[in-house]
């Protein structure tokens, strides 16, 4: 099919449903909400990203000796690499379809895109924080995945070994999000460490000693979108998204995995004006290709990549629940 561009529409047109993708797509990326966001410039030469991270000096706990200088000490880095991919997908509307339907077509589509859109980002982000290195499993003394039994449900003892863990490593509590209206920016969030549940989680979860909910929150005004509820340092929020691991645990049974982790754990990048965008191709804009005005297309693009940034401050816990 002969490629078309962008000019052949309306910029306020394509702007329009541009928007409406954007509102949809935004608030679902539940997995993003709280990464850092290290966007490349257009025309930098490379679709690859490096997070660069400086290691902490030792104490200078040894006194010095008067008139002589001390050894010192070397600055040491760590560099992640990713690189950005495209994602994006199109719906093909026909002229018969458009003069038939009662509906908006090409607003419900953006609206039916938009929220694709928001699922794919945030399920390439899941997968990646469902990789980390560091988990926990339920029940006692199982070290795999395939031993979690039915049963061995979420707890106050695991959550709190979660946190244990990240106080550890030095992990610090989150302080902001991103904005979930606009997808850029950061809004303030009470400090603290975030889980991510399933809502098969959350129903064994309120049944966690020590478990407040939201609505038992001294104050509203900053409980975030999807939060349900706390435990210890933990504030949880809740996602369809959440990963599963279908049929891994003992007896084939779904082994559930709650993401804990604090600030700076993972970055996202986008290439800076690709984020993410609605192309919307109108009839008879293929040209020859469609000689009758047959076909008209909308569709997304985006550009995207998740990564861990730092393992350590990152943990999971992988557990049954409730039938």
């Amino acid at each position: 099919m002969a490629a078309t561009t962008t000019t052949q529409i309306p910029a306020e047109v394509n702007n329009f449903y541009d928007k409406t993708l954007l509102m949809r797509a935004v608030p679902a990326l539940v997995h993003t909400r709280f990464a850092q966001v290290r966007d490349i410039p257009r025309k930098a030469g490379s679709s690859v990203i490096k997070f660069r991270r400086y290691g902490n000096l030792s104490a200078a706990t040894t006194a010095l000796t008067e008139g002589t200088t001390p050894s010192g000490s070397q600055l040491s880095v760590t560099d992640i690499t990713a690189t950005v991919a495209q994602y994006g997908d199109f719906v093909t509307i026909t002229d018969v379809l458009d003069y038939q339907s009662e509906d908006p077509i090409l607003m419900e589509t953006a609206e039916i895109l938009g929220d694709q859109a928001g699922d794919t980002l945030d399920q390439l982000t899941r997968e990646v924080l469902a990789a980390g290195t560091s988990v926990f499993y339920a029940g006692s003394g199982h070290t795999l995945r395939s031993q979690v039994a039915a049963g061995e449900l979420i707890t106050d003892t695991l959550i709190k070994k979660a946190v244990r863990l990240l106080k550890n490593n030095k992990a610090k509590r989150i302080t902001r999000m991103i904005n979930a209206e606009t997808g850029y920016g950061t809004s303030p969030v009470s400090a603290s460490y975030i889980g991510l549940v399933h809502p098969n989680t959350t129903y064994d979860l309120k049944g966690v000693t020590g478990f407040t909910p939201v609505e038992k929150y001294s104050s509203q005004a900053t409980v975030m979108e999807y939060e349900i509820g706390k435990v210890d340092e933990v504030r949880f929020i809740e996602s369809t998204n959440a990963k599963v691991f279908t049929g891994e645990g003992a007896s084939s049974i779904d082994v559930y995995a709650t993401i804990i982790f604090g600030a700076e754990a993972y970055g996202i990048t986008r290439i800076s004006g690709e984020a993410l965008k609605n192309i919307v191709k109108p009839l008879g804009s293929a040209g020859s290709a469609d000689p009758l005005d047959q076909r008209a297309t909308s569709g997304w693009k985006a550009t995207f990549v998740a990564k861990i940034l730092n393992n350590n401050f990152i943990t999971r816990i992988e557990h049954a629940v409730s039938a």
